[in-house]
């Protein structure tokens, strides 16, 4: 059986996730990885949302 994570680290491995992804392949969108991230670590379309705003206003807003 494997350990319970809490929905904390479920959050911060996903955001490590997205951006270890983003540097790997710029041409890759937020949207896709967040929907990755989403099904991988089992996040919720609110934690996925927020993600998706922080990435946005880090970046200026410049992609979708």
């Amino acid at each position: 059986m494997s350990p319970v994570v809490n929905h904390e680290e479920l959050v911060r491995r996903a955001l490590k996730y997205i951006v270890e992804k983003k540097q790997d392949d710029a041409s890759v969108s937020i949207t896709e990885l967040l929907d990755d991230a989403g099904a991988r670590f089992n996040l919720s379309p609110l934690d996925q949302e927020t993600l998706q705003r922080l990435f946005l206003s880090a970046k200026g807003g410049a992609e979708q």
